[in-house]
């Protein structure tokens, strides 16, 4: 791994308060497993999905602009189509951090989001294993 891309990970990782968009009721699906990595390390975190008012136990909102908090990061587990109207939604939100998982990389966002000066990290390393994710019951 880059040196860069480790500094970039030890930074976006070095916050208290995250937000998660595409956090999924289904614990099978990586929306679901991103936002219980973040609860296992005691990060506060908050779930954005459209259509749920909670996901493991923590009230969700349905959009960036309804976040009680200017999170530190924010991951993102949606498809690339919708990656590009979340990178927009977020940047124009002040949010800076952004760890876009695999499969939810669209090109034109990470470029949009570097030229603004955001930290992305993309094409790497699934979050589940930089923060050490232990699956649990």
């Amino acid at each position: 791994m880059e040196q860069d891309q480790q500094a970039q990970i030890v930074d976006f990782l070095a916050g208290t308060r995250y937000a998660v968009v595409g956090a999924s009721t289904d614990r099978e699906k990586y929306g679901n497993k991103v936002l219980r990595a973040y609860l296992q390390k005691g990060r506060e975190c908050v779930p954005v999905h459209p259509r749920e008012t909670e996901i493991e136990g923590v009230p969700c909102v349905a959009s960036i602009a309804e976040l009680p908090f200017a999170p530190h990061g924010l991951s993102i587990v949606t498809p690339p189509a919708v990656t590009e109207k979340v990178v927009d939604a977020a940047l124009q939100h002040g949010i800076r951090r952004f760890w876009i998982q695999p499969g939810a990389e669209h090109e034109g966002a990470i470029a949009k989001a570097r030229a603004q000066g955001a930290s992305v990290l993309a094409h790497g390393p699934c979050l589940l294993v930089a923060i050490g994710y232990r699956e649990r019951g």
